[in-house]
């Protein structure tokens, strides 16, 4: 069975991201601009992020779920 999506905050998705390699570019508002490479995301800096708009930041990042569990399970 995949592992479902859990239920983070910005802060922690962004801190993953950056453990990822990812760096923040820009901000305007609540929402950030990470950059790793040719690969780019913006995360919104919400209490909880829904898991549609996890998927949505991952697709963007070129990271399946695995392997953002990984970095933060660590």
């Amino acid at each position: 069975m995949p592992p479902s999506y859990p239920h983070l905050s910005g802060k922690e998705v962004i801190k993953t991201l950056e453990k990822m390699g990812f760096v923040i570019v820009r901000q305007k508002g609540s929402h950030l601009v990470l950059r790793n490479g040719n690969h780019g995301c913006v995360v919104p800096n919400h209490a909880e992020i829904k898991v549609g708009t996890l998927s949505g930041i991952l697709k963007q990042a070129g990271i399946s779920l695995e392997e953002f569990l990984r970095v933060y399970n660590v």
